[in-house]
């Protein structure tokens, strides 16, 4: 039986998303219903994400472009400026997102399939917090929601910053989402900076042979970390891949608050034990099996089309 998902997401300025997009595509276990895109330019995101469904043969899988900043405006967009780069050409002016508002997508979609559908949030959270805002119902119709987002930073995590970036650009819409009551799990920094790609893993995905291999292959040879440093870290493919395989992490149970302020934790999460008055509200990451997961995603990548 496969999951039906939804993907939110930033895609355009870490590479990992467009490999946790690639990853979904690559999943015989998922159905993907839908993208939705947020943070920033949303309709170049979007162009980016039906440049690479086009490329896999999925061009019937809609893309809609959503929230583009902040809820509150309170904090500037980060734009790093190479989006779209080896993926866009001349050739793709014409490649446009579905009419459809990201926030009226995600809303139609779980309401027609209550229970069914399982939304994996890769970016700002912005799109879900609005669609959570306008329909107070929605949290509990999804059968899951699997956040890419968060420093836990527990023991060995001291070195991550206080806020992670997903959380940082809209901690409101962080705030919103992860005390609406749905069942989620959280993939936080604490173990996506384990978790790696390296040149040769980008070969043997090359090495698929097809315009859509050579496409996610070069994307992240054009990263500018993986240019500067030989890797990249795989946050957000991690977080889909823990759809397909849960047994790749370990999950505990934990309260999370959101610093909506504060002159150094803005957008910080906050994690301790539940209590009667402060009951677990996500299965947060803790530790990641990093070789399985790393031979996983690359095969998963590598692997023929068809």
């Amino acid at each position: 039986m496969t999951t039906r998902v939804i993907l939110d997401t930033d895609i355009g300025t870490d590479v990992d998303d467009c490999l946790a997009l690639a990853l979904i595509l690559s999943s015989p276990e998922l159905e993907l219903l839908g993208v939705t895109c947020v943070y920033g330019d949303v309709h170049l995101r979007a162009r980016m994400a039906v440049k690479l469904l086009r490329l896999r043969g999925a061009e019937g899988v809609p893309v809609c472009a959503g929230v583009a900043r902040p809820l509150l405006g309170r904090r500037p967009v980060y734009w790093a400026g190479h989006e779209g780069q080896g993926l866009l050409g001349p050739e793709d002016a014409a490649l446009a997102p579905a009419p459809e508002h990201a926030v009226d997508f995600l809303v139609r979609t779980v309401r027609a399939n209550p229970g069914q559908v399982h939304l994996i949030a890769i970016g700002p959270l912005s799109n879900i917090a609005l669609a959570f805002l306008r329909e107070p119902t929605l949290p509990r119709e999804l059968a899951h929601l699997t956040i890419m987002g968060g420093a836990i930073r527990g023991p060995g995590g001291f070195h991550l910053p206080y806020a992670e970036h997903n959380i940082r650009s809209d901690p409101e819409a962080a705030h919103i989402v992860l005390s609406a009551g749905a069942p989620t799990t959280l993939v936080p920094l604490d173990v996506t900076t384990r978790v790696r790609i390296r040149p040769a893993g980008v070969a043997r995905i090359r090495a698929g042979g097809t315009p859509f291999h050579e496409a996610v292959a070069r994307q992240v040879e054009l990263y500018p970390p993986f240019r500067e440093r030989g890797f990249t870290y795989l946050h957000d493919p991690l977080a889909v891949a823990t759809v397909i395989r849960p047994d790749l992490v370990r999950l505990t149970d934990l309260h999370l608050d959101v610093e909506t302020g504060g002159e150094h934790a803005a957008g910080a999460t906050l994690a301790r034990a539940p209590t009667a008055d402060a009951p677990a509200s996500a299965a947060v990451a803790l530790d990641v099996d990093a070789e399985r997961f790393e031979a996983f995603l690359v095969e998963r990548l590598a692997a023929p089309i068809g």
